[in-house]
């Protein structure tokens, strides 16, 4: 049996209806007609999809086409095993930024010294207790991308300053190192398992039985990929969203105004549709006085991808997609699309950049932060 007949019968791809949904619903193929995820399992299932063929590396592994297909295919997983199997015969995809991120990665993977901590400033951490706070690649981020205002690194201070108005004092190490959600993603399962596994060592040495992302790919990757991998962990995933509202609920913090304004809310893939939290943060902006959320005619569970995934063939349709997106956020009548992700801030305000666009983009967190209410 051939390797993507293995695949095949591991996602069960043989129950596709060849009804269209997937195509139909996807939103490479509405800017690339000759993308279409029915004919990749098509060509797949008559065993003519070449490991070569560049399509497996153009979908978002978004999962747009999943929540909706008939017969329930997990696409983004055929596609990662895909990838998978490309990569170990030699067959990868285009990265972006001329494979810096991809870099940057492999270098987590060795016995290297890092300075991730220099954005701490006066936040309060501690080297162990119950809470792990996982910044994630933010401090590269900001780094990398700085020439575009992405704002990564404000985001994580401004997560440990909710973290510390709730009375939390989280672990924040030196030591962490990428969540390996990209190398997953584009096929190199070597690299994640190395990522991973000096992740989990580090957190058990924390002794901290949370951990809590302002990430969704780090979430997810976390919760549904590190157990699948090295079997159930001994400290539980949260995204700070979830502890967020919580906290709200609690009224262990408030949040206030000053003035009025309209925004719209993106759903992030990993947070919405792969991870289904899409009420916690309309409910934290619904506490916000001053604050009028416009939804987005594609909202929740039909929202569209930011265009970009894994920091691979980044595109026109990328750029068309983001495009798209933001104005759809403007047409709502917001003055700003808020987002919960930092990847999809940086997409956005990329676009908004070399567009030229009049819309605001601001992290959720930036939002909450800067309207907790102090004595």
């Amino acid at each position: 049996m051939t390797a993507i007949a293995d695949l095949i019968n591991t996602t069960k791809t043989y129950y596709c209806l060849d009804c269209g949904v997937c195509t139909g619903s996807c939103p490479v193929s509405r800017v690339f007609p000759e993308f279409s995820p029915r004919q990749i399992i098509e060509r797949s299932l008559y065993d003519l999809e070449e490991l070569s063929d560049h399509t497996i590396w153009s979908c978002l592994t978004c999962a747009q086409c999943s929540v909706r297909c008939p017969a329930d295919i997990n696409f983004p997983e055929f596609i990662r095993l895909m990838r998978e199997q490309a990569h170990f015969v030699g067959f990868d995809g285009v990265p972006a930024h001329n494979g810096m991120l991809q870099t940057i990665m492999s270098i987590q993977t060795k016995d290297v010294q890092q300075n991730r901590l220099f954005w701490i400033e006066d936040g309060k951490t501690k080297e162990t207790g119950d809470v792990f706070y996982f910044v994630g690649c933010r401090p590269y981020f900001d780094i990398i991308f700085r020439d575009i205002d992405a704002g990564s690194i404000t985001g994580a201070q401004n997560v440990l300053k909710i973290l510390n108005a709730c009375g939390v004092e989280p672990v924040v190490s030196n030591n962490e190192r990428c969540c390996g959600h990209d190398a997953l993603w584009n096929g190199n399962e070597e690299k994640f398992k190395q990522l991973a596994r000096l992740n989990l060592d580090l957190i058990s040495s924390s002794g901290a039985k949370q951990v809590i992302f302002s990430c969704p790919e780090g979430y997810h990757t976390f919760k549904n990929f590190y157990p699948k991998y090295f079997g159930e962990l001994d400290f539980k995933p949260v995204h700070i969203l979830d502890f967020l509202a919580d906290k709200l609920n609690e009224g262990v913090i408030q949040l206030e105004g000053p003035g009025e304004e309209v925004v719209t809310f993106h759903d992030p893939c990993r947070l919405g549709r792969l991870a289904g939290i899409y009420d916690a943060p309309r409910k934290i902006l619904e506490t916000i006085p001053g604050i009028e959320l416009k939804e987005m005619p594609r909202s929740r569970e039909n929202g569209i991808c930011c265009g970009t995934s894994g920091w691979m063939n980044c595109s026109s349709c990328s750029k068309e997609i983001q495009l798209q997106r933001l104005k759809e956020a403007g047409d709502t009548g917001a003055g700003t699309i808020i987002t919960a992700c930092p990847k999809c801030q940086i997409h956005f305000r990329c676009a908004k950049a070399a567009f030229d666009l009049d819309i605001e983009i601001t992290d959720l967190y930036d939002l909450v932060a800067d309207r907790l209410k102090t004595e």
